[in-house]
């Protein structure tokens, strides 16, 4: 629910909840950033664009800043529609409603010339799940072939993907791989006519003597793996959804704000426990009359499988209105597929799942994997892979008969009746994607 839907009755007007998401990288790390090694306050690359400028893009995207969170390596940005997190190399905008995303791409590329001295792009994501609601957006975003030109018409080396049931829930992904290429200035080809860098060109002057190095990335650059896990969800409990409405003030009485309701039912429906709290930095905020959006930094590090360590997020949005209820997951850290050894560390995969889905416990959802492969075409000598592992955590979490754990406790069937307190779903599609550089596990669950 948006900040600028308030006026409306709830029931009135579908809102759309699934989110179109924007990820740009200009450089494969923050190492790699030119300002690197001179950090001004101890922020680096893109960290240093000041947020008036973010708020500007944010009004081509339709979409205002709420509450920032500012981390060690990321500042998160929870808004009207969602969410933008910012790292030193890469962006990512994640919006929902009617938002125009794409639009804001364009200036999105200016901002980082000009600001962090980053010219070219080294890899883009956009992706989104099938809209319940298609005919209400706006621009580019009215089709996915619109979207695909739109992107087409600024990156040379795309590549465009349906995954899934095209009459069903699907995932569509459009994606660039790294290349000779840039996407921004002079190294760009057949720019559309609405991607004008001049005003904020004309503001910085000289040539950039680093677009070179980032256009052609060196090989040495250390590989990090790059770990994104989503969990979709549609048609969601009556009792999970009643958490998500919120009383009218009493006329006279103090009223809360929407920050401290928010991080209240985070904690009273179990989001705060998503992840160890000594571990996690949250912010929450609750929508009028309904409606929920939180964004999370984590530090990790204990109970992953390779021993890295940094500061990843989660990010959560809710539509609770009947008709087209929806929640969305998403995560950075990498989990393992492997059980966890403590509470206290950051779950494994299985863990994690069961935990959201018993919170929301859709009747509907979908699960994706994108993780990065530094040797992705390389036949597997032995065992299992990771999308293998991905599938295999997928199905064991959500298959298999057990009590909910989650607070709000009422599980119910497919036809709302109770099924003494226990979930149960039925897989009903298992895709796995090998793309360069990266695999993909998608799976789509219904309750039985």
């Amino acid at each position: 629910m948006a900040v600028g839907d308030y006026h409306l009755p709830y029931t009135s007007t579908p809102f759309e909840g699934p989110e179109k998401l924007l990820e740009i990288w200009f450089a494969p790390s923050p190492a790699r950033v030119p300002d690197a090694h001179a950090p001004k306050n101890g922020r680096i690359g893109l960290r240093n664009v000041p947020k008036q400028v973010w708020e500007d893009m944010l009004d081509i995207v339709k979409c205002k800043v709420l509450s920032v969170i500012e981390g060690e390596e990321t500042d998160a940005y929870l808004l009207s529609e969602s969410s933008l997190f910012v790292f030193p190399h890469r962006i990512i905008l994640k919006t929902c409603g009617t938002t125009l995303n794409l639009l804001g791409l364009p200036r999105i590329l200016e901002i980082a010339h000009k600001f962090a001295s980053l010219p070219s792009v080294y890899r883009c994501f956009y992706s989104r799940k099938s809209f319940m609601f298609p005919e209400r957006q706006l621009g580019p975003h009215r089709e996915w072939k619109d979207e695909v030109s739109f992107l087409d018409a600024i990156f040379p080396n795309g590549a465009a993907y349906t995954v899934g049931k095209v009459n069903g829930d699907h995932w569509l992904l459009y994606l660039t791989t790294p290349g000779q290429y840039g996407a921004n200035g002079e190294t760009t080809p057949s720019s559309p006519d609405s991607f004008s860098l001049s005003p904020l060109q004309a503001e910085n002057g000289e040539e950039n003597e680093t677009n070179q190095t980032l256009q052609n990335v060196e090989t040495d650059t250390p590989f990090t793996q790059d770990y994104t896990i989503e969990i979709l969800m549609s048609n969601l409990s009556h009792k999970a959804r009643e958490s998500f409405f919120f009383p009218l003030p009493v006329q006279g009485a103090p009223s809360e704000s929407p920050s401290i309701i928010g991080r209240t039912l985070s904690s009273t429906i179990g989001i705060s426990d998503l992840f160890p709290p000594h571990l996690t930095t949250l912010d929450a905020y609750a929508f009028d009359p309904c409606g929920y959006s939180s964004n999370a930094l984590l530090k990790w590090g204990d109970g992953i499988e390779d021993g890295y360590s940094g500061e990843g997020y989660y990010t959560i949005h809710v539509t609770p209105e009947e008709g087209w209820s929806y929640a969305s997951f998403e995560c950075n850290v990498p989990l393992s597929t492997s059980p966890s050894s403590s509470a206290k560390n950051i779950p494994d995969l299985h863990t994690l799942i069961r935990r959201v889905v018993d919170i929301f416990q859709p009747g509907r959802l979908s699960l994706t994997l994108f993780i990065s492969n530094a040797n992705n075409n390389a036949e597997e000598d032995e065992g299992e892979t990771a999308v293998e592992a991905a599938q295999r955590t997928f199905k064991s979490a959500l298959t298999a008969q057990r009590p909910v754990s989650c607070p709000s406790g009422d599980s119910v069937t497919g036809d709302g009746s109770r099924q003494n307190d226990r979930i149960l779903y039925k897989r009903t599609d298992k895709i796995n994607y090998q793309f360069g550089g990266y695999n993909l596990a998608f799976a789509s669950f219904e309750l039985r």
